[in-house]
């Protein structure tokens, strides 16, 4: 099941992430999400271990896998 919508030209996907704890923590992933091609807004939210990524088209899950994992956590998948 998929958390994406499309609109306007944009596309939304919600992932959630292991280990984010702390305002450090979404800063470091949403820096890491922000350099994936296209991507135009990233939301960390440590409490809820949600990330929120709008972008120009659906990104490849092993993109963000990558990203969050060169930020130091885990991708659980998405929401």
């Amino acid at each position: 099941m998929s958390s994406q919508t499309d609109t306007q030209r944009s596309v939304t996907a919600v992932y959630k992430v292991s280990g984010m704890s702390c305002g450090h923590c979404e800063g470091s992933v949403s820096a890491e999400i922000s350099e994936i091609a296209g991507v135009s807004s990233v939301k960390a939210v440590a409490s809820t271990g949600e990330i929120t990524v709008v972008s120009d088209a659906a990104l490849d899950d092993e993109a963000v896998r990558s990203a969050v994992d060169e930020a130091g956590f885990e991708l659980v998948g998405r929401v």
